[in-house]
């Protein structure tokens, strides 16, 4: 195949002088079980105390989106007697813990609490960056699983009308280990996919975050979220793709050494102290909580991009199986140590956090449905470059070209698609190159990568 190769070093050039020059921004996604904050009387200790530590861990960790789980459900409605948390108790939260953090910052979505459960989840965002435009579907099945659409706030928003929407999914799944608890997960998750499915034809920029009470990957509803039948809806647990940290299948119940940096509960070792009010104590032993995020977000589709290895388990060092958040030995360095108390006090659960890239000004790409012919790659690129393959290029002999800022073929290698995931050795100098692939004369991607 032939190349133009001044049209190849433009096309790099430009691309180049867009990423040096955009303005980009950077959204901190935090999900955290919170315990039944809010219950009346409180079980755990004064609201007071409680709202500190959240204050606290918020100052911490500065997320712009915060999802919190499990709360004491909060009255809807005149006479609602769901749950017993005060009246307007999420004004509570957001005075006396997120904008006690960073004041004037944050508001919060609205609630629902169709189940009539015990407790819900909030979703709090920064206002300065995000705005809420509604709930794009609800879905109840013991507790609600809302999906909220936010937009960005870009600096020309005013001028220009145009946004980059993300959704978010909250989740808290039923707990226990029984084949029936099992079901349960996923009919719930199941029906609230059915739900999403409705208003897409392939996921845009969405994340699916929360407590799962997953014991291993190859439960039905985890895999309904990382493997469905339809891939258009799939999508990734980012430390196992695009982070390659683990890999399927995953018992993180049976081996939580494997998984121990991830383990979200128990923050506690004894079913006693703090008090006696949490459900999980044993130290570190399983991982509950993850954020999923879409394949727009994972091949940075339309202008917000997953930060490689930004994923983390706040307050978990990778010392923790079997042992409390602030046990002494080992000690527990990950974060202050009065932080690493608050998240010891708070609840059972860890926090979880990632970041994501928001590049306004980068093009937005049309996602298309997983059968068709489509190529992405982790990018920045490291010894290995790292491809996703739809399905519809199973089999396929494809031509891959590498091409520096000179328009000089520096990798020229065929492959045959074996699988959704392959890798290649990337021996290329740190830098800027324009990567092909095509099939025959058929091109079937185009892109400009960054080799670290």
């Amino acid at each position: 195949m032939k190349y133009n190769k001044l049209a190849a070093a433009l096309v790099l050039m430009l691309l180049l002088h867009k990423q040096t020059n955009a303005q980009t921004d950077t959204l901190r996604v935090l999900a955290y079980n919170i315990l039944y904050l809010g219950d009346t009387p409180p079980c755990q200790g004064p609201h007071s105390t409680y709202l500190g530590y959240l204050e606290a861990i918020v100052a911490y960790e500065n997320p712009d989106i915060a999802g919190f789980e499990k709360m004491e459900a909060i009255p809807v409605y005149p006479g609602d007697v769901s749950g017993n948390a005060p009246t307007g108790f999420g004004d509570t939260i957001l005075q006396y813990s997120m904008n006690a953090a960073y004041p004037g910052r944050y508001a919060y979505c609205t609630f629902t609490n169709t189940s009539g459960a015990d407790n819900i989840s909030m979703l709090f965002y920064n206002k300065q960056k995000l705005g809420f435009s509604g709930i794009l579907s609800s879905y109840s099945n013991i507790t609600d699983f809302n999906t909220y659409k936010l937009y960005y706030k870009s600096a020309d928003l005013a001028t220009t009308h145009d946004t980059i929407f993300l959704y978010v999914t909250l989740n808290h799944t039923n707990s226990g280990t029984g084949s029936s608890n099992v079901a349960t997960r996923e009919a719930q998750i199941s029906g609230e996919m059915a739900q999403i499915e409705t208003h897409f034809t392939v996921l845009p920029n969405m994340i699916n975050m929360g407590d799962f009470n997953t014991h291993t990957s190859t439960e039905a509803c985890y895999q309904t979220l990382v493997a469905p039948a339809n891939a258009s809806y799939r999508y990734y647990d980012p430390p196992f793709y695009p982070d390659a940290t683990f890999s399927y299948p995953a018992d993180w119940d049976d081996n939580p050494d494997t998984y121990a940096s991830c383990l979200t509960v128990s923050t506690r070792q004894s079913g006693s102290v703090p008090n006696s009010c949490s459900g999980n104590s044993g130290g570190g032993k399983s991982w509950y909580d993850h954020i999923f995020l879409s394949a727009s977000i994972i091949n940075s589709a339309d202008r917000i991009s997953y930060i490689p290895h930004s994923f983390r388990v706040i307050g978990n060092d990778g010392n923790r199986v079997g042992i409390s958040a602030n046990a002494s030995s080992p000690a527990n360095t990950s974060a202050p140590a009065a932080v690493i108390n608050d998240i010891f006090q708070m609840s059972e659960h860890y926090p979880i956090a990632l970041e994501l890239l928001v590049n306004p000004s980068a093009t937005a790409v049309t996602m298309i449905p997983a059968a068709e012919e489509k190529i992405s790659i982790v990018n920045p690129v490291g010894d290995q470059l790292l491809m996703h393959f739809t399905k519809g290029l199973e089999g396929k002999n494809i031509t891959v070209n590498c091409i520096d800022a000179l328009g000089r073929i520096q990798m020229h290698t065929q492959i045959v698609c074996t699988g959704e995931t392959m890798q290649l050795p990337c021996a290329l100098a740190p830098g800027i190159y324009y990567l092909r692939f095509a099939s025959g004369d058929h091109i079937i991607s185009e892109m400009g990568i960054s080799k670290k």
